[in-house]
């Protein structure tokens, strides 16, 4: 028995475990320095790892306290949206390849000053926050240098915030993985209501990736229950992309969070395929589909807009990561943070500026307000 299960882990996690093999990357701040006239990506970072020694920063494990960083990156001249161009292997080149240029731990208080100042200097409509909150096995580095990716595709105009939490960037530490999500609600809670309170910044987005999301919607729902679930009126979007999250689990969350939010789903993800064998054979939120026509009619009731991006092409192989590897998305996404009221806005508007971007015709499903793009953007859900 004990040898059948072992070949049954084998079969599901090799074809993982062939990809996922190599050397942890880093942020190696020794390579050429950018080019000039290069464009450049400038993140703030909050995160619950433990402090490291360069060129880590900022390890897997857990750190008692939060810690700050600012970060900027050069962009490859030749850089194709949706793409994350980085080298196979070793230092990069600046030509070639997404470079970090500079990394600056800070504490608390240089921390807000910075931001601050960052905000006011921007014009009262671009005065926005985005907090992006990364999912399963991705270390410091890779966390940094694919948000530096979004927030540069999307082109989104305010102050970007990397949270990142304490995965340690292993296929197998999964459990470990999933504990430290939960280690970290109260820091990003605390971090979320800093922003909204003390930074003046006008309305923060929140997009959450993968395990991301969990950490995402168990901090949203103790934020409700605080009695403060908007965080002042200043919270706008929350995005779940590829979101590795039970649906039980995810229907009682939303009874307590009760705000709309945005999900993009994909019924071809494989890393949820892996994470559903490990999950009792539940299927994961992320890979709901069209064909899924209860479950998203009860998601609808509870304010859940869903996006289905299974037709979308990307260069992503485990098919995880589309909301960021997929040019059209990616621009989406930032045409929507840029909107008055942005991707949860529901109805015509939305599909309009979604066929804007996929380059589709827009039409209306059934009697339901759920909108269709012309592949390979699907609308299956939308608020009344």
């Amino acid at each position: 028995m004990a040898l059948r299960l072992r070949v049954l882990v084998f079969a599901v996690l090799a074809p993982l475990l062939l990809v996922a093999c190599g050397t942890p990357r880093v942020l190696d701040l020794s390579v050429a320095p950018a080019q000039q006239g290069a464009e450049t990506v400038e993140i703030f970072v909050a995160t619950t790892r433990e402090a490291s020694a360069e060129p880590v920063y900022f390890s897997g494990e857990r750190g008692p306290r939060l810690a700050f960083a600012r970060l900027q990156f050069s962009v490859p001249p030749n850089h194709k949206p949706g793409e994350l161009e980085l080298p196979d292997s070793g230092p990069g080149d600046p030509a070639k390849h997404f470079t970090v240029t500079k990394v600056q731990r800070l504490d608390l208080a240089p921390v807000v000053a910075e931001v601050r100042r960052e905000i006011m200097r921007k014009p009262a409509a671009e005065r926005d926050v985005l907090v992006f909150v990364h999912g399963f096995n991705t270390n410091f580095a890779d966390a940094a240098y694919r948000f530096a990716q979004i927030v540069h595709d999307s082109g989104f105009k305010g102050v970007p915030v990397l949270f990142t939490w304490p995965s340690r960037g292993q296929l197998l530490a999964y459990p470990y993985d999933r504990e430290s999500a939960f280690y970290s609600r109260d820091f990003l809670e605390l971090n979320l209501r800093a922003i909204a309170r003390d930074l003046g910044t006008t309305r923060m987005d929140i997009l959450a990736h993968s395990m991301g999301t969990l950490l995402t919607l168990e901090t949203l729902r103790q934020a409700s229950i605080r009695g403060d679930g908007s965080f002042g009126g200043k919270l706008r979007d929350v995005m779940l992309a590829a979101p590795d999250v039970d649906l039980d689990l995810f229907k009682q969350q939303m009874r307590e969070i009760k705000r709309p939010v945005t999900v993009f789903v994909s019924a071809d993800d494989r890393a949820l395929d892996f994470s559903r064998r490990f999950a009792g054979d539940k299927t994961r939120l992320g890979a709901v589909s069209a064909k899924d026509t209860e479950i998203i009619a009860d998601l609808e009731k509870l304010g859940v807009k869903i996006i289905d991006l299974s037709a979308v092409a990307s260069g992503d192989s485990f098919n995880h990561a589309k909301f960021a590897s997929s040019p059209r998305v990616v621009q989406m996404i930032g045409q929507r943070l840029q909107a008055d009221r942005g991707i949860a806005t529901a109805g015509p508007q939305l599909g309009d500026r979604l066929g804007d971007v996929a380059g589709g015709v827009v039409g209306t499903v059934g009697s339901t307000v759920g909108l269709v793009v012309t592949a390979p953007i699907t609308i299956l859900s939308g608020g009344r």
